[in-house]
């Protein structure tokens, strides 16, 4: 990522300076703000087509599974090709993306086999793939950094301090050796440790060795004062580069394949009768997923970063009822949800609302004795808003949401009745029963209904025009007998019976 980062850098060099770029960079909001909007752009994207296909806990799967891949060719590069346990190597990610494709194959096999269905397969695959993870791992690589609670659990409010240093001017890197004037030369018990004495012990044998020699790049050559002119130095974050490289990839995949994405997604038997191939784009579908979750290890963790495939497209899902609207508030929400999820870290809700007052007034009320001081992980403050925008998503909808369904209900509820005391009075009117049937002070009676709420059905009825009061009795006006004409023909088409009237 080394190259990508530099060529980023001299990028934003030709329109900010050094120094901002530097402030900006080292700021433990704006880069854990930036990481979790790269992260949500690209988990929402895939999750929206996950979401849609019915396998969002496939990314809860494939987000423990990869570990198995991390490991396996952590243990490769290692063991038997002899290279250097980096824990940043793109062979891990390539690792760890077979390990997604894999928990798939392995999905599908079991599935295919018709003894168990799809969800039942998922969840016999990946606690397999995962137990074997957990067991690699604390049997060959106890001695690294690589475990399953650093891979499950990251915290993306450090992820500032885990940086590459570029140097673009006074480059000069430095070597201590002895004959160096800096070098420190210390003195070195060779037996202490073998006899079980002390340095002060009179059997004490010692050699003279340097304390500092070695290689310096530029950014520890300054730190350590080797450097009479201080170099031109960025320190760039590490996971910028890498949730970057995801992100676009991400774009890349679903902005070219668009249409077999959303044919494969919506109808997989007309696409396979088209000529498209579904189970590819299934696999290419999960192998990105894998990507995402192992660019997301570092920054918020794999356990987390489900909440980044799943909640911001289900919140979309509830706003609009296209997929290309739907691909663009899916992203919006979860990078809305990174950046006021910092803040809400902090102790502030959407940045204006404190935690800890919301939290006093509550102790007033019930007399409780809950702590106020707000103290929180910042990745999992930022699921939590997300969550939070999902909820408002839920309860705000216009088309879905619980206010919305809940009026459509009442107003379907008064329709109904509207159309019903219509009826009745089309039915009676200019019948021998029609002063008894519709008379106002009882017209209640024969619906069952409280005089309160027959009183406010015609009060409504009256106020639309559709019928009015003639000696005591309830007639249709010219409108109120079209509406119930055009009532009772829906109502005959819905059930395929004849009009005979």
């Amino acid at each position: 990522m080394m190259p990508l980062e530099r060529l980023l850098i001299e990028f934003l060099l030709n329109f900010v300076a050094r120094d901002e770029l530097n402030a900006f960079l080292r700021s433990p909001q704006n880069t854990a703000t930036l990481i979790g909007g790269l992260i949500a752009i690209s988990g929402a994207l895939l999750g929206s087509f996950l979401l849609l296909r019915g396998m969002s806990l496939a990314s809860d799967a494939i987000s423990h599974t990869v570990l198995l891949g991390i490991v396996v060719a952590f243990l490769l590069m290692t063991r038997v090709f002899g290279l250097e346990g980096d824990t940043s190597s793109p062979w891990l990610i390539a690792g760890a993306s077979l390990a997604g494709v894999g928990t798939v194959l392995l999905t599908e096999l079991l599935y295919r086999s018709g003894l168990v269905r799809q969800d039942a397969a998922l969840g016999l695959a990946f606690p397999l793939l995962f137990a074997i993870a957990v067991i690699l791992v604390s049997r060959f690589v106890d001695d690294v950094h690589l475990d399953e609670d650093a891979v499950l659990v990251g915290e993306i409010g450090l992820a500032w301090a885990n940086t590459n240093s570029h140097c673009f001017e006074n480059c000069e890197s430095v070597t201590v050796d002895e004959d160096h004037p800096a070098a420190r030369m210390t003195r070195l018990c060779v037996n202490c440790r073998e006899l079980g004495i002390s340095p002060r012990d009179e059997s004490a044998e010692f050699v003279e060795v340097c304390g500092n020699c070695g290689d310096y790049s530029p950014a520890r050559a300054w730190s350590a004062g080797l450097l009479e002119l201080e170099p031109a130095l960025v320190f760039f974050p590490k996971s910028i580069a890498a949730t970057l490289v995801m992100t676009l990839l991400t774009l890349a995949f679903v902005l070219l394949f668009y249409k077999e994405l959303k044919l494969t997604t919506f109808d997989g038997a007309l696409a396979q009768a088209l000529g498209f191939r579904p189970a590819v784009m299934n696999y290419c579908l999960m192998a990105l997923v894998s990507l995402v979750a192992v660019g997301a290890f570092d920054a918020v963790g794999s356990i987390l970063v489900i909440a980044f495939f799943i909640i911001p497209p289900a919140a979309a899902y509830l706003l609009t009822d296209r997929l290309a609207l739907m691909l663009l508030l899916s992203p919006l929400v979860g990078a809305a949800g990174a950046f006021f999820g910092y803040d809400l870290a902090r102790g502030q809700v959407f940045g204006i609302l404190p935690v800890a007052d919301g939290i006093g007034l509550i102790n007033r009320a019930f007399g409780l004795a809950l702590v106020e001081a707000w103290d929180s992980s910042i990745s999992a403050s930022m699921v939590l808003m997300i969550f939070m925008l999902f909820l408002l998503a839920w309860v705000f909808s216009p088309r879905y949401g619980l206010i919305s369904t809940a009026l459509r209900r009442v107003n379907s509820r008064r329709r109904f009745a509207d159309q019903v005391v219509l009826a009745h009075i089309r039915n009676h009117q200019g019948s021998p029963q029609a002063a008894s049937e519709l008379r106002i002070a009882t017209l209640h009676v024969h619906f069952r209904w409280t005089p309160r709420r027959m009183g406010r059905v015609l009060a409504r009825l009256r106020a639309l025009g559709l019928i009015r009061i003639v000696n005591g009795g309830a007639v249709l006006t010219e409108r109120g007998e079209a509406r119930a004409q055009a009532f009772r023909r829906t109502m005959l088409g819905a059930n395929n019976l004849p009009d005979v009237s």
